[in-house]
């Protein structure tokens, strides 16, 4: 299909904003052109039939790891923006450990380029904190502000309250926002899965809840001090949603995610295999339900993946001694729309929300699905189930706890501008 060929879109659900209609599509010169009940097909055309899927703006992922620059055998640019496609996302934020750490524009500009280069959606940097992500010295934010998407130093807590305000105050005054990475070192004591039952049972050492929440606790008083925007990332117990929903309550500028496999998965389902280790762990089945309910009131304001690839060797030695992380771009909406929308937990609507709506208005990132816009568009059938299959990644990390699981919710067909970036869709 030449780039700049219409595209009409028939017949599928349109999801966005909270509401869906049963529409027609048209995308032309890389925008939505036209959205109605039905638009008729001409002969220069490209007809997509889209009966018994949804057509939602491009899906937003603000929590990504493409490893690129420094740990290109585990993923790049590339690769990782082309599996963001397969899995309908138009829009990903990546996380800022890497080498070298995003710290200065001159070390940011090496991920940049890599970006303009290689990506095939819109991929927008992290800072980091910190220099070097070291938790002492805080960046220049100024100089690195109008970059980046946000402030992080992913992977790392900032373990010292003071430095933590003097970069509220800062990123505050830049206009900015912090993704924080919550952990408080002195409480891992060399654990790597919860510290629950499963952990008591097979001899693991185990991570406690508190070495999440308690760094929660503290930044949002810090985050109501300062009034910075403060953003939690990957949030996993039960006491991080109570936290966050009394601090949401009392008007504290603080959102926050979660990931889709801490509301599928809990320590139960849990095997000897690094492909079901991540940081925060799989934690009880009273926090999966808590993170669920804290979905549904809207607490949590994300679903995103904190999609990790490491090496396969590197995911290979058992759950005591594998890298922590996941991949989950090709998996993520599948997972979600299976464990809440099929067992009526919530709405497609929401779920949209939580994955394209929200995650954009939280992040300012624009875009949504009306006419006008920019035609970053996803079409997901979700009528017909398939098993995930981790052999059919396009992200050089295929460890996956949903490996062989029954879903619904695959992706069709993702344009970003109007070009198609991932397509099995069939055509009239």
């Amino acid at each position: 299909m030449a780039d700049d060929k219409t595209i009409l879109i028939k017949g599928g659900l349109c999801v966005g904003q909270g509401k869906s209609r049963q529409a027609d599509v048209l995308v032309a010169d890389g925008r939505i052109r036209r959205i109605a009940d039905s638009i008729e097909a001409t002969p220069a055309m490209e007809v997509i039939p889209a009966k018994g899927c949804i057509v939602s703006y491009g899906l937003c992922d603000v929590h990504v790891h493409l490893r690129e620059p420094g740990y290109e055998y585990k993923e790049t640019i590339a690769t990782g923006s082309r599996a963001a496609a397969h899995g309908g996302f138009t829009t990903v934020c990546a996380m800022p450990n890497l080498k070298p750490a995003p710290d200065s524009p001159e070390a940011l500009q090496v991920e940049l380029d890599a970006i303009h280069r290689d990506a095939v959606i819109d991929v927008r940097p992290y800072a980091t904190i910190t220099r070097g992500r070291k938790g002492t010295e805080v960046v220049d934010v100024e100089a690195l502000r109008d970059k980046v998407c946000g402030f992080s130093d992913d992977g790392s807590g900032i373990q010292r309250a003071e430095v933590m305000r003097q970069a509220m105050i800062r990123v505050k005054e830049a206009g900015s926002l912090i993704a924080a990475h919550c952990e408080d070192n002195s409480l891992i004591h060399g654990g790597y899965i919860h510290d629950g039952r499963y952990a008591r049972e097979h001899g693991h050492r185990g991570i406690c809840s508190e070495s999440e929440w308690g760094q929660i606790a503290r930044d949002v008083k810090l985050a109501a001090e300062t009034g910075c925007h403060y953003h939690v990332c990957h949030i996993s117990t039960k006491e991080s949603v109570d936290i966050i929903r009394k601090a949401q309550q009392a008007g504290v500028h603080v959102t926050c995610e979660t990931g889709p496999h801490y509301l599928a998965l809990c320590e139960d389902d849990l095997r000897e295999e690094g492909r079901y280790k991540m940081n925060p762990p799989l934690r009880s089945r009273e926090d999966q339900a808590a993170l669920i309910r804290g979905i549904q009131d809207g607490t949590i304001t994300c679903i995103a993946t904190d999609h990790a690839p490491h090496s396969a060797e590197e995911k290979a030695r058992g759950l005591e001694h594998s890298a922590m992380g996941i991949v989950g771009l090709e998996t993520s909406f599948a997972v979600a729309y299976t464990t809440l929308v099929e067992r009526g937990l919530i709405s497609i609507e929401q779920l949209i929300q939580l994955m394209c709506d929200r995650p954009r208005e939280t992040f300012g990132l624009g875009g949504s699905l009306h006419e006008g816009e920019s035609a970053d568009l996803t079409l997901m059938d979700i009528t017909t189930p398939y098993h995930i299959d981790s052999h059919t990644f396009l992200s050089k990390g295929k460890a996956t706890p949903f490996d062989g699981m029954e879903v619904k919710g695959r992706c069709l067909l993702t344009l970003f501008r109007g070009r198609k970036v991932w397509s099995s869709a069939p055509q009239n």
